[in-house]
């Protein structure tokens, strides 16, 4: 399975002639959904959900699981060809075999109500949050790390990695991360996380 680091929350999974895609959202490349045999996304916000780029990949054949909250914004143009899916779920998608993990979005603050927010195991190797610290209830080979948002810190970063304990942790949710402070997250989360960490640039790709 080779995958493909886009602009902060998007990835890419390629495996046996299909591609799947995570979150292709508005901070994403234009073409980050592209060709894609599949769509999971994880919530509604804007930097994961961009409806439009994703209505452009159903349009050209692909199919999408997400939760209600997005589903219900495409469904009713595209028939049978958008799927709603929930915490416990199982499903094939491009021959990919899916578990969904997760509820809730994180807490960006006590005042605003907390919206839904699911993540993606994929082939029992590669999981990926969207936005919280979901640590799902069996081992995870590649955890795709959330870096920094307005809703978590580096110390909380850190513990995320212990409590999942993967194999390798690579870096999404970055795109409002600055040069400057890269080589401080990249050290606080490969010496302190207890696990391997890799940033890719957007467009690098890794062999799983």
């Amino acid at each position: 399975m080779r995958l493909t680091k886009k602009l902060h929350s998007c990835v890419r999974l390629e495996k046996d002639g299909a591609t799947l895609v995570v979150d292709p959202g508005a901070f994403s490349e234009e073409d980050a959904a592209a060709g894609a045999d599949a769509v999971l996304i994880t919530h509604e916000h804007p930097d994961h959900y961009d409806e439009g780029k994703v209505r452009a990949a159903l349009e050209a054949g692909a199919e999408v699981w997400t939760l209600r909250s997005v589903a219900d914004t495409l469904s009713a143009a595209f028939p049978g060809r958008v799927r709603t899916v929930g915490h416990g779920d199982t499903f094939t998608a491009a021959g990919f075999e899916l578990e969904v993990h997760g509820e809730l979005h994180a807490v960006i603050h006590p005042d605003l109500p907390r919206i839904t927010n699911i993540g993606f195991l994929v082939d029992g190797s590669v999981f990926h949050p969207g936005d919280a610290l979901t640590v799902p209830e069996r081992p995870v080979d590649t955890l795709m790390l959330p870096v920094m948002a307005p809703w978590n810190k580096i110390s909380e970063v850190v513990d995320y990695v212990r409590e999942v304990g993967p194999r390798l942790t690579i870096d999404i949710h970055d795109a409002l991360l600055t040069d400057l402070a890269r080589p401080i997250y990249d050290r606080h989360i490969a010496n302190l996380g207890g696990a391997p960490h890799e940033r890719l640039t957007p467009g690098a790709t890794h062999t799983l």
